[in-house]
């Protein structure tokens, strides 16, 4: 069977034109394998491993006290006769807070001063007679003692009066005011409470076994329900001299400044005590992989890919890892994506594109 030749120059043209679009199809293919497959970078954020001061931590639950603390009440049964401050007024050291009745003691304190000079005019009578010899020196002498006594006597009718007159034995912020002008008060009576907020003690347990691990000056972080992204800072002042023979733990009393005056008498603190400080190795936390016994954590190679690496961890806390072996200061690795890699993979620094936006 022959064919013409215009046969043959139909057949070559529509070679011509479908060879083209199949090399365009196969490209297409190949691009398509190679998204499929993974060799496209795989956007991931990354970090460097840096060393910084790093330390462990004990955690325990702590209550808050004031510095002093006192409540203040009445020492007699008497009216009040002046309520000389507010509820969370802040006072100075011996100010007047209360000034009850008292016009019997001064009454009596009138008397007993009256009844004082009068028996120091006697006595500078008698010394002048016993100067010249025409009274007997024991005379004078019961005269002074008599003098004496006179005093004594008005030096407690004006303690006796000093008691109508409560000061603040300390500066600070009162509370809440209990009494009010004409209300009869007795001994115990509370009339407010008064506490030095400047620096406040916390007193938190340590389980007995950490115990050589506890020193004054051993620096403490706490955190409020009331304060959630606050963290206040103190030091270790105090460790008790004996074990809890039923909870097998040990008292220990931190001094936090408190300024501001943000931790109350009584509020709950989670204490952090840090102890073992040192220079570490530290990365987040997100970073490292566990899958069944190993541990590892992607570092980026020079040529953009990544490699698994075994890594010996330390202590995990606030969010960061410990690293003890398997990376060094300087070493890249992958903090966030690590579920989309495998070893070899490359890599798209998400924190590169946008830092060169």
């Amino acid at each position: 069977m022959t064919h013409s030749p215009r046969f043959a120059f139909l057949l070559a043209c529509a070679l011509c034109a479908v060879l083209p679009a199949c090399g365009r199809d196969q490209a297409a293919a190949a691009n398509n394998r190679d998204a499929r497959g993974g060799s496209a970078p795989v956007a991931v954020t990354t970090t460097i491993v840096r060393s910084s001061d790093f330390s462990d931590a004990l955690a325990a639950l702590g209550t808050a006290r004031a510095r002093e603390s006192v409540t203040i009440t009445a020492k007699v049964s008497e009216t009040v006769q002046q309520v000389h401050f507010d509820s969370g007024d802040a006072v100075a050291k011996g100010a007047v807070l209360v000034t009850l009745s008292g016009q019997q003691q001064l009454a009596a304190l009138r008397s007993a001063e009256a009844a004082a000079k009068e028996s120091q005019q006697l006595l500078d009578r008698q010394d002048a007679l016993a100067k010249q010899q025409l009274i007997a020196t024991s005379q004078l002498d019961t005269q002074r003692a008599a003098r004496d006594q006179a005093n004594a006597q008005a030096a407690q009718v004006r303690a006796q009066l000093g008691d109508r007159v409560i000061r603040a034995p300390f500066g600070g912020v009162l509370g809440l005011r209990q009494v009010s002008p004409g209300a009869l008060v007795t001994p115990g009576t509370v009339i407010a409470t008064l506490d030095d907020l400047s620096r406040v003690y916390v007193d938190f347990p340590i389980p007995e076994g950490e115990l050589a691990q506890l020193a004054q000056g051993q620096r403490v972080s706490g955190r409020v329900a009331a304060y959630p992204g606050a963290t206040f800072e103190g030091l270790v002042s105090t460790i008790d001299t004996r074990i809890d023979p039923t909870t097998r733990s040990v008292n220990v009393r931190a001094d936090f400044p408190n300024p501001d005056h943000r931790l109350r008498p009584g509020m709950l603190v989670n204490v952090d005590l840090r102890h073992g400080e040192r220079n570490a190795l530290l990365l987040p936390e997100i970073s490292v992989v566990q899958v069944g016994e190993r541990t590892f954590v992607y570092r980026v190679d020079a040529d953009g890919s990544v490699q698994q690496v075994d890594v010996k961890v330390g202590t995990r806390r606030d969010g960061r890892a410990e690293i003890l072996d398997g990376v060094k200061a300087g070493d890249r690795v992958v903090v966030d994506g690590t579920g989309k890699l495998r070893p070899g993979a490359k890599i798209a620094d998400a924190n590169a594109r946008t830092a060169t936006r």
